[in-house]
């Protein structure tokens, strides 16, 4: 992660809000969260700043949030976040950034779901809406929502280096359930919206079930297995997948399930790495990160045996 040299404080919120947003410049300023691209900082109680603290590719995340959310977000069920204002770089400040709605709710990292069967049906709905034809020039995924395969190399190196770790206790098993994934027949339909980046980390939470949806960064288009996989991510147990997959229209065939959950595992593996390099001090390691993708790779491997 290469940080902006620029340090993003409150007082530069302010002043970057107050120079190209001034009636909304009186609002105060507290810090939101520290994301894998960017950061978020309140701005009163119901906005939020959003700029590019990492990655180099944050810039042009932010420009495809503001091009297409507010199209999207009338006809979804859940809230997410709305941008308001597009702040242009500057010389105080060399990158561009967003002002948008603030979506109340925890993280499921932090807080997970209890109520399991609600919370399907609600993910269910969710993404039943989300996943439409998708007009020409919408955009295409900069490592999602295509085949499965081309991740191999990397999906093999992150097992490898999990087991080394001792992080997986079967990785004969990890790897047969992403074997079976990218065997599975590939996905022919249109061009989905997809979410894209579906962990627990970009799910909200409150009272026991979701509650909004965060982290726009990867919308893109594609194959539904890639947002479907959030089953398996998200959900406490087999019960509720079972419910969400019966709720999800129209019903998701055996090769798109197959796929979902080779998706699944390489996000599972991914939070249990990101999981460990937190809890070890390592650079980009978030500790939440892991108990969830634990809990989702033992659910995985039970489904190959």
């Amino acid at each position: 992660m290469a940080h902006v040299e620029t340090e993003i404080t409150a007082e530069l919120v302010r002043e970057l809000v107050g120079d190209q947003h001034p009636d909304l410049a009186d609002r105060p300023v507290r810090l939101g969260a520290r994301g894998w691209d960017n950061q978020l900082w309140r701005l009163g109680a119901d906005l939020a700043v959003r700029l590019p603290w990492a990655t180099g590719h944050a810039d042009a995340l932010l420009r495809k949030e503001y091009a297409w959310l507010p199209t999207l977000a009338p006809r979804l069920p859940l809230p997410i976040p709305v941008p308001q204002r597009f702040g242009e770089p500057s010389e105080r400040f060399p990158r561009p950034w967003i002002v948008t709605t603030w979506v109340p709710g925890t993280p499921a990292d932090q807080v997970p779901v209890t109520r399991a069967g609600d919370a399907a049906e609600t993910l269910a709905a969710f993404l039943t809406a989300l996943h439409q034809p998708a007009p020409d020039g919408a955009p295409v995924g900069r490592d999602r929502g295509g085949p499965l395969a081309e991740h191999t190399e990397g999906f093999v190196s992150g097992l490898a280096s999990a087991t080394e770790r001792g992080l997986v206790d079967d990785p004969e098993a990890v790897l047969a359930v992403w074997q079976d994934a990218v065997g599975a027949p590939r996905w022919t339909g249109p061009p989905l919206w997809l979410h894209a980046d579906l962990h627990p980390a970009n799910v909200l939470t409150a009272d026991g079930t979701l509650c909004g949806v965060i982290d726009f960064g990867d919308l893109c288009v594609g194959d539904p297995a890639y947002d479907l996989a959030a089953a398996w991510l998200l959900l406490p147990d087999d019960d509720a997948t079972e419910r969400f997959h019966a709720a999800y229209q129209p019903s998701a065939d055996t090769a798109t399930i197959r796929r979902a959950r080779g998706a699944a595992m390489a996000r599972a593996l991914a939070g249990i790495l990101i999981g460990d390099a937190g809890v070890n001090g390592r650079p980009g390691g978030k500790p939440s990160w892991g108990p969830p993708a634990r809990a989702a790779l033992r659910r995985l491997v039970a489904t190959i045996h």
